[in-house]
């Protein structure tokens, strides 16, 4: 078999934003670290919101944020819409508009063709221009592992500003797409089997779902990515001081994401999501350890996590006074 016969997914160690480190060691090596303060930093690394948001004028402030990943796919060009929609999330969760991007790419030149990358850059391109975001420029690397992904420029109005620490008690929590990408996805790279429905919610770009909530007046929302609902559900409750409860059976879950959880298709980085929350995690005794992992799930271009209502899409729980997540 050829190089370029060889599966995307067997050239990475993980798959998607499942490859990305802990939560509890990121926090660990960024602990103390406080970037630059000053009166125009909106959002800085205080709370490890989705985007950055520096305010240029009284009514404008700049986003910024970057993604980027090993292949979640076989295909290239899924691939690549994948990873640009997963970048552009970012901004959406801030209620921003994306005004221009970059590419990053990592590529093993000498094992696979560069026709592949052709096809993954086509895929980002494709995505970017359903966003009206302008892919202007890049950089690459000679990587062993291929990388893909985008540093994404956006705007919004400062007043309109959606944040992971402005979450109310008394409010309800909304969720715009299905959860267990991560699950079908690790199933996908031992198998070989494709869900289409994966593929067409994680090239679902989040700008709807971000335009109604910044109509609705929202202040506090989230996209769920690699640290899984609950580790983002968590770090949200956290900034804001409140507490969050999570009503299982109301989640949306792909399909087959049951029968993929009991056959054993969750990747390390799932595990280590559920670790690094269960300190902080309680539970009825109705929900099982397979309903906790998949709640864990390391998602790959997510939902919006929005606290407040959305009409059209399902309400998942509560944010309520006191700390930590609970779930029944």
């Amino acid at each position: 078999m050829t190089a370029a016969q060889e599966r995307l997914t067997s050239f990475a160690h993980g798959g998607g934003c499942a490859c990305k480190i802990p939560p509890g060691e990121l926090e660990d090596a960024v602990r103390g670290l406080t970037g630059q303060s000053a009166p125009e930093v909106l959002v800085g690394l205080d709370d490890g919101d989705d985007a950055s948001a520096v305010l240029v004028r009284n009514d404008l402030a700049v986003l910024s944020t970057a993604d980027f990943f090993t292949p979640v796919v076989d295909d290239a060009y899924d691939w690549g819409r994948i990873a640009a929609a997963n970048a552009l999330s970012d901004i959406y969760a801030m209620g921003g508009t994306p005004v221009t991007a970059i590419n990053l790419v990592g590529w093993p030149r000498e094992k696979l063709p560069m026709e592949l990358l052709t096809e993954v850059l086509r895929g980002g391109l494709e995505v970017a221009g359903q966003a009206s975001c302008p892919v202007a420029g890049g950089h690459s690397i000679d990587d062993p592992e291929p990388k893909y992904g985008m540093a994404v420029t956006g705007i919004a109005h400062p007043g309109e500003l959606m944040r992971n620490d402005a979450a109310a008690a008394g409010l309800p929590l909304t969720l715009t797409k299905p959860i267990g990408v991560g699950i079908l996805n690790n199933r996908h790279k031992q198998t070989g089997e494709v869900s289409e429905e994966a593929i067409a919610t994680m090239t679902a770009l989040n700008a709807g779902a971000s335009r109604a909530a910044v109509a609705a007046g929202i202040k506090a929302a989230t996209d769920v990515t690699g640290f899984g609902l609950l580790g983002h559900l968590f770090k949200m409750a956290r900034a804001s001081g409140v507490g969050a409860v999570i009503d299982a059976a109301a989640v949306p879950r792909l399909e087959g994401v049951d029968e993929s959880v009991a056959a054993g298709y969750v990747s390390g980085g799932t595990r280590r999501n559920l670790d690094w929350v269960r300190p902080h995690l309680t539970a009825d005794d109705s929900v099982t350890e397979d309903n906790l992992l998949l709640l864990a799930d390391a998602q790959t271009s997510g939902g919006l996590l929005v606290v407040g209502e959305l009409p059209g899409h399902p309400v998942i729980g509560e944010i309520v006074v006191g700390s930590g997540v609970h779930v029944r």
